[in-house]
């Protein structure tokens, strides 16, 4: 199968993305590259390489989504950038899934206007694994939606559902509705409303807290974007708080460097499912095609897994059940 990586998306372009497919294609056999971007930007990173040049082709894209660029200044004025043409060839069948570590907006506006929405889907969606003390769980939504009808809530959840079981092995997952409360009256009417509908999903558990989520109550946060997406960036910002916290402590205490040593070590260890790098990237759930955005910081590791991830989700027919499911 072949994954459309934009090779000029994120903060480290060309290098990053293009080392970090080139790293895919030794982790998965199966898998060929499409980079898509300015030919000769593209062709002379790859020349620091070596690579099965049989498994790997360019695409030329001539036009570049800057990050802090508006998503309908991306679609209107470029489209030859490298996210829309990427788009346009998986689209047109070319490529099984596109990635990128470039504007998230645009990604989403772009995959919207150019791959359309799965049959039944109100509106695509963001889900994001997230780190807890029993292992992974998903954030959805992660921040395309930021305000949220009470049958989206239901249709994430299953979208969710489907994730869960075919990307993170979770044969029977739990679904979670963030609230300020457990009761069930707690929350907004749209929060009273969606508690109605979710109850008759299997799995659900009712209203989760805020002190919920890193102890892995669930194994699905339901919740709207802008919630989403700022406990997602919190639960980013969680290793490097730690890790100041724990050097101004040691230092204060005057820990021997051997010791402190040691102990970043086992911080490190211990925190490292809340590395980015090793989610990758995530899929924009309930698009009519495999497209997923990764951090814009995000390193060859990264770029690598999110390439790894898309397919997966290619592999396991991600979309085709997720019709299936909300369609029963």
């Amino acid at each position: 199968m072949k994954i459309a990586v934009d090779a000029v998306g994120g903060d480290h372009y060309p290098e990053y993305p293009v080392q970090g497919a080139i790293e895919a294609l030794v982790k998965n056999p199966s898998v060929e590259i499409l980079l898509v971007g300015p030919e000769d930007i593209v062709k002379k990173e790859l020349e620091k390489h070596d690579y099965d040049a049989s498994r790997v082709s360019v695409l030329h894209a001539p036009e570049i989504v800057d990050m802090d660029e508006s998503a309908s200044s991306a679609l209107k004025k470029k489209p030859s950038s490298s996210i829309s043409l990427g788009l346009k060839a998986h689209k047109e069948n070319v490529c099984s899934a596109f990635v990128s570590a470039g504007n998230t907006g645009a990604l989403l506006a772009v995959s919207m206007f150019t791959l359309g929405k799965l049959d039944g889907v109100i509106r695509p969606t963001i889900a994001a694994p997230y780190p807890t003390i029993k292992g992974m769980s998903l954030l959805i939504d992660a921040g395309a939606n930021l305000e949220l009808k009470p049958e989206m809530y239901e249709q994430f959840a299953k979208m969710a559902v489907i994730f869960c079981k075919e990307i993170l092995g979770n044969p029977e997952p739990t679904i979670g509705l963030m609230n300020i409360g457990e009761e069930t009256e707690k929350g907004t009417e749209t929060h009273k409303e969606a508690f109605r509908l979710l109850s008759s999903l299997k799995g659900f558990k009712g209203n989760i807290e805020g002190k919920d989520i890193l102890f892995g109550k669930t194994d699905i946060y339901l919740t709207d974007g802008f919630t989403g997406n700022t406990l997602l960036k919190f639960g980013e910002s969680i290793p490097e708080v730690l890790k100041h916290i724990l050097s101004e402590t040691m230092k204060r205490e005057k820990v021997p460097e051997e010791l402190q040593k040691k102990i970043y070590e086992l911080i490190s260890i211990s925190l490292s499912t809340f590395n980015y790098e090793e989610v990758g990237g995530v899929p924009f759930l309930g698009v009519n095609g495999i497209s997923l955005v990764g951090h814009g910081g995000s390193s060859p590791l990264a770029i690598c897994n999110m390439v790894l991830n898309a397919a997966q989700c290619v592999e396991n027919e991600v979309n085709r059940k997720i019709v299936a499911s909300l369609n029963q």
